[in-house]
């Protein structure tokens, strides 16, 4: 009965996520382009060209794909890191009791209840150097800059694009961490307060051991998101995105559905992969070295 009870799970799990990620992996082994995709079954096999192509950082193809990267990495982990540093500070002051703290609670965890593509959006309105809200507050209101900045061309993109995403993803981490704070004994902060340990003491000795585990799979989950981040990108940007916002699932979509070439996405497709199970691996090892954890 068991079995029974959770088949159909697992057979929508299949048809969902394992034969799409099948189907990936084969075509990244065919020359499969616009001009064989019509017959792809018939589509002249490649072997490993493909993925000789994509890690070929000499060539033009392998050089752009370095170049996403290097902007993905960084992007990443600034997203990661303000998300959860803002999570924090909002989940120990969501701690304390005082007036309003439910409605204030309810007004944070908005971003993250906004449908992704209505939020950012949204932010693409804010950002336009002419009729935007952000350069008529900075330059009309504060008069803190001489002339609008372009906020979606150049260098300047790549920061509009981490604090959209950082908007949409610290109340993830204020959830998390607000719910495992929650669950910590006040007799530990007041003992701690008799002994003499002021609040920063008290943070590294009792706060952060005592989330450790909600910590490791919040960063974890932040960051396999934001490096396979499309959405962020392409409602910014669309399909055309300046080289300092070239994030590498939007590379990887205009190789595949620009170009057409779709066994040279999938073998880029693939190897994105294979990079973040090796860092997953890499980051749960190190840290259990560290000490069990539970969620």
């Amino acid at each position: 009965m068991p079995y029974l009870l959770i088949a159909p799970t697992i057979l929508l799990e299949l048809l969902v996520h394992f034969l799409p990620m099948v189907a990936g992996v084969v075509m990244s082994f065919y020359s499969l382009t616009l001009f064989t995709l019509h017959h792809w079954s018939t589509a002249p096999l490649a072997g490993l060209a493909n993925f000789r192509l994509a890690i070929d950082f000499n060539g033009p193809l392998g050089s752009a794909l370095l170049h996403s990267f290097e902007i993905t990495v960084p992007y990443t982990i600034l997203v990661v890191a303000i998300s959860w540093g803002i999570g924090m500070v909002a989940a120990l002051g969501l701690t304390a009791e005082f007036r309003g703290r439910s409605w204030l609670r309810s007004v944070l965890l908005v971003p993250y209840a906004m449908p992704i593509y209505v939020a950012v959006i949204v932010w693409s309105f804010m950002l336009q150097r002419t009729t935007g809200v952000v350069n008529t507050f900075l330059v009309g209101d504060l008069h803190l800059l001489r002339n609008p900045p372009f906020w979606l061309l150049g260098n300047d993109a790549f920061w509009s694009m981490v604090a959209a995403a950082v908007w949409r993803w610290f109340p993830f981490a204020l959830l998390i961490l607000l719910a495992s704070l929650q669950n910590i004994s006040n007799e530990l902060y007041e003992a701690a307060a008799v002994d003499g340990a002021g609040a920063w003491r008290r943070f590294r000795a009792i706060t952060l051991p005592s989330i450790r585990g909600a910590n490791l799979v919040l960063v974890l989950a932040l960051f396999l998101w934001n490096f396979n981040d499309f959405n962020t990108p392409y409602m910014l940007f669309g399909d055309a995105p300046p080289s300092s916002a070239d994030l590498i699932s939007l590379h990887i979509y205009s190789v595949s559905f620009e170009s057409w070439n779709f066994g040279l996405g999938s073998a880029m497709s693939v190897l994105l992969m294979i990079f973040l199970i090796i860092v997953s691996m890499i980051y749960l090892r190190v840290l259990r070295r560290g000490g069990e954890f539970n969620v």
